[in-house]
């Protein structure tokens, strides 16, 4: 079924990189696979839901009243995707293949977060359980409508938006299914559900097992410096967040106490994380102070520019020094990112988390949600099809058992936005006349 689509070659990348599966012709011709793959991704329903998903703090809760305009997921994804592709074209990838990898890496997250996705795989452990980049591939290889083919019977099944391999290996972060994690079987992280696994297996032929390609890994840690420069970012900007307090050693030691076991290896110690954000203290740019006038948010973007640079520029180097100024791409290489960029990243990601997330209000906040999303469950179970979108009915009229029928009502949910999710769960539990 998979072939190659006849649009232009991309330097670095052989057929089997640009193979979709199913072919299909180029509308335009001249156009490359790559660019085929990142205009199908910015178009695509899944995506533009993505902004009515929460990163970190809901829009229009407390702190974000007077300027409702927090991240969102849409937001974190554009910016993510800026970064990746900018540190993807440093090091030789293809620039609208890391940028497709990054603007899809979030689109299987639920309402809520990662709240949500907690709560989701509460309701899902009965049909394989949930992760939110297991649920990605499952999106673009299968529920994003796009492409279809016809099966044995004739009958026509998608195949999602049809990337190309290499486009679907570099949005694959966590390479294995669920269980298989390399190092820690017991892991909630993986990449494919047991049911996925005919086209996860298609995507990861010829790659060397549970390895991350190179541009997958250039998309995760896009992903990581994104979210944590600019949560932190939210936080100043929403007064969550006191750079003097950073100063302080009963704050630091809380800071640290975060990173350890979260966002660091349990091992990692203290003392290290306290040298990491001494060295961003002691910048000039750093922001010690936010009063909110022109000039001190000027300073906060040129704060955030700067540490974005920092993180992008330690990888770029590293990497170069271990493998040369060639072109690096695909199982070519691997991304080295220096531990000290990390542990520093890592701080800046604790920062949020203690000052922002962890604030009393927004602990009271995700427990409603994971309230919402059980009970919405819970509903469609007894409800379903009432309650499921057309895309989510005919899937369920046409499954064969009830582990099979749960998932399409995760599915269901899992594509919801945070305000749909709320509207459905007050319909659905409302009683029927």
């Amino acid at each position: 079924m998979a072939g190659y689509d006849g649009t232009s070659e991309t330097p670095g990348y052989d057929p089997t990189a640009t193979e979709r599966w199913a072919t299909e012709p180029d509308k335009r011709p001249g156009r490359t696979a790559f660019q085929r793959d990142r205009a199908r991704v910015l178009h695509s329903a899944a995506l533009r839901r993505l902004a009515g998903k929460t990163q970190v703090v809901t829009p229009g809760t407390r702190g974000y009243a007077w300027d409702a305009t927090p991240r969102t997921r849409l937001t974190h994804s554009l910016e993510c995707a800026q970064v990746g592709r900018e540190l993807g074209a440093a090091l030789g990838c293809d620039p609208d293949l890391v940028e497709a990898a990054c603007l899809s890496h979030d689109m299987g997250h639920p309402p809520f977060g990662h709240n949500g996705e907690q709560a989701l795989n509460d309701v899902a452990k009965d049909c394989g359980g949930f992760e939110g980049n297991a649920q990605s591939l499952r999106l673009l290889t299968r529920i994003e409508p796009k492409r279809f083919v016809r099966d044995a019977d004739g009958e026509p099944v998608s195949v999602g938006l049809n990337l190309t391999r290499a486009a679907l290996d570099a949005a694959t972060k966590y390479p294995w299914p669920r269980g298989g994690h390399p190092t820690d079987p017991g892991s909630s992280k993986f990449g494919v559900y047991e049911d996925d696994l005919p086209v996860f297996e298609w995507i990861r032929r010829g790659a060397p097992d549970q390895r991350k390609c190179f541009e997958a890994e250039v998309m995760d840690w896009s992903d990581d410096v994104a979210y944590s420069v600019h949560d932190f970012e939210d936080g100043l900007h929403a007064g969550h967040i006191d750079p003097n307090l950073l100063h302080a050693e009963p704050e630091r030691a809380d800071v640290f106490a975060v990173a350890v076991g979260r966002y660091v290896p349990e091992d990692t110690d203290p003392a290290e994380l306290a040298e990491a954000l001494d060295r961003l203290l002691d910048q000039d740019w750093w922001p010690h102070g936010y009063d909110g006038s022109a000039v001190a948010q000027a300073r906060l973007k040129d704060a955030t520019s700067q540490l974005i640079g920092r993180f992008c520029l330690a990888a770029e180097g590293a990497t170069r020094q271990a493998y040369g100024s060639g072109r690096l791409s695909r199982y070519g290489a691997e991304l080295v990112v220096p531990r000290a960029a990390r542990n520093e990243c890592a701080v800046l990601k604790a920062v949020a988390d203690r000052y922002v997330m962890q604030r009393a209000e927004q602990e009271a906040l995700r427990a409603d949600q994971r309230v919402v999303v059980a009970e919405l469950a819970e509903a469609l179970v007894a409800r379903a099809p009432d309650g499921l979108e057309p895309q989510f009915r005919a899937l369920f009229a046409a499954a064969p058992d009830d582990r099979s029928r749960k998932r399409v009502i995760v599915d269901q949910i899992a594509s919801l936005t945070d305000a749909s999710a709320r509207a459905l769960h007050a319909r659905l539990r409302t009683p029927r006349g």
